[in-house]
């Protein structure tokens, strides 16, 4: 079982930066992709970010290609969300979530464990 808990959410201007943090206990991520998504009220969970187990691979949703990073630490219990140039449409519920195996990076379905998730508000 792997628990995950996102922190680092909050208020901040267009423009401004914010990098959100998940934490997981239980197992070691090492052997986990991780991604991030978001929920904008009324709207869909989307997919932002993933990085491979391997670390070999990293996807970006378009939307936020060059402005967001994600990362992780080398012990692989935290997942980093970095996120530059913060626009109002970035407002939105943002998760963190574990996978294993093959499959797509981008679609809920693949991943097993998430986060709580943690809200960013970016205001105009």
């Amino acid at each position: 079982q792997v628990q995950l808990v996102e922190s680092g959410g909050g208020l901040v201007q267009a423009g401004g930066s914010l990098t959100l943090s998940c934490a997981a206990s239980g197992r070691t991520l090492s052997s986990y992709a991780m991604g991030w998504f978001r929920q904008a009220p009324g709207k869909e969970r989307e997919f932002v970010a993933a990085k491979s187990w391997s670390e070999s691979r990293i996807f970006y949703a378009d939307s936020v290609k060059g402005r967001f990073t994600i990362s992780r630490d080398s012990a692989k219990k935290t997942v980093y969300l970095i996120m530059n140039s913060l626009k109002p449409e970035d407002t939105a519920v943002y998760y963190c979530a574990a996978r294993q195996g093959s499959g797509s990076y981008y679609h809920t379905s693949e991943y097993s464990y998430w986060g709580q998730g943690t809200q960013v508000t970016v205001s105009s």
